[in-house]
């Protein structure tokens, strides 16, 4: 007996085609890093601080014995929020959430890594990518799912259709009391109740005087 295939796991490689997945991981990870570096500019700019390139890339910014470190976590934190919208505007499925937010973290771990010639060694760091991820991960789910669940609305309340579909049954009842009785509208002939002849209805005529 031939041994049965186990089904794929649903994923981002079962869903979409190669092409389409790079072309999607391209455009989350570039609006990442552009709200990324906005976020941070405008919050080193309140803070008075002297904006630079390692903000963003250098894994040895995020330290938790300044100020700085600290402030930017926060700002990765919200940044991973507006990366919930992203993908619930590009991606749409709650099944592939899970797929396209760790690829969005790897990616940044390798590019830190090229940026600082060395793997992120400070423990605040990665303990910012886990939150991140499972921030995204969470949240994303749950708004593609939202989405998901939506009932669809074909154009037109509800209420107008319910009240549409009421004359019409109306119209179509009182079309059958009035054929059971043997009044046929807008026709001259009709049909008796036991259903056993049929008859015409003329226009009668006024007795002429004598």
């Amino acid at each position: 007996m031939a041994r049965r295939r186990r089904p794929p796991r649903p994923g981002a490689l079962t869903e979409l085609p190669p092409l389409k997945i790079l072309t999607q991981i391209l455009i989350l990870q570039t609006i990442w890093y552009v709200v990324a570096t906005g976020l941070i500019l405008f919050t080193a700019l309140v803070a008075g601080r002297h904006f630079s390139l390692d903000m963003v890339l250098s894994w040895r910014s995020l330290r938790g014995d300044t100020t700085v470190g600290w402030m930017l976590g926060f700002v990765w934190l919200l940044n991973s929020v507006v990366g919930v919208i992203a993908i619930l505007l590009l991606i749409h499925r709650s099944k592939l959430v899970l797929d396209f937010a760790l690829t969005l973290h790897l990616i940044h771990l390798l590019v830190t890594s090229f940026y600082s010639h060395s793997i992120p060694t400070n423990a605040l760091w990665w303990a910012l990518q886990f939150t991140s991820a499972a921030l995204m991960t969470s949240l994303g789910v749950w708004t593609c799912q939202w989405r998901e669940l939506r009932p669809i609305n074909f154009g037109g309340s509800s209420t107008s259709n319910d009240a549409s579909n009421a004359q019409v049954s109306d119209g179509a009842q009182q079309d059958i009391g009035d054929e059971e009785q043997g009044f046929g509208r807008g026709r001259g002939r009709g049909r008796g109740r036991d259903g056993a002849g049929e008859y015409e209805m003329v226009t009668m005529k006024d007795a002429e005087p004598s």
